[in-house]
């Protein structure tokens, strides 16, 4: 196994020989990317659009530094920068809006449309076997960033919860997001809400 425990684009596990002190038997899966979120890293600095919202940023860069998959006229499809499992994404309106009764017409239209097609893409490219679908309201509801509404769309495999989000709080991705960005934009259709995309 290559040693790129040093690169953030992604873990490694390592043997506990070779660190200080007793060995204790268990590999180490370094995942330091995690850091980020553990220390609220990007997190908006208040409840406005111009507060740092990142699902505000995120429209404003190309789609693959930006790691959107899709855009819509009203909404977005981007991935998970801390996903649950491979290919989680979330759809985001770009209004920035914290309440989905506060969404308009056009915007549920679009978050449903955008939701149903990005479970078919994932059932295309990955094949999973089911999904989490959902939205927090509210910071007491559990979300992370909740002055921007977002959908999570999160694929889901029998067997894929194991002992890492139990023991470790710790999921095991085995692709990186750009690579699982590119594969999911690659097979969005051409024709849908989505409208055109930026490259």
């Amino acid at each position: 196994m290559t040693d790129d425990h040093d690169d953030p684009a992604g873990p490694a596990a390592e043997e506990a020989a070779g660190f200080a002190g007793v060995p204790d038997g268990f590999g180490r899966l370094w995942t330091p990317h995690r850091m980020a979120y553990i220390g609220g890293e990007n997190k908006p600095t208040g409840s406005g659009p111009g507060d740092g919202c990142p699902f505000c940023r995120v429209p404003t860069l190309s789609d693959e530094e930006g790691l959107v998959v899709a855009r819509g006229a009203v909404a977005y499809v981007v991935l998970n920068l801390y996903p649950y499992n491979g290919g989680h994404v979330l759809v985001v309106p770009y209004r920035h809006v914290a309440d989905y009764t506060d969404l308009t017409d056009a915007e549920v239209a679009e978050v449903a449309d955008l939701t149903r097609t990005a479970m078919r893409v994932l059932r295309a490219v990955s094949g999973p076997q089911g999904f989490n679908l959902g939205m927090n309201q509210g910071e007491v509801a559990g979300a992370g960033i909740a002055a921007h509404l977002h959908q999570h769309v999160v694929p889901r495999w029998g067997g894929d919860s194991n002992f890492l989000p139990v023991v470790g709080r710790t999921r095991a991705l085995p692709e990186l997001l750009a690579d699982t960005r590119a594969r999911l934009a690659a097979a969005w259709p051409a024709t849908t809400s989505a409208g055109d995309q930026k490259g």
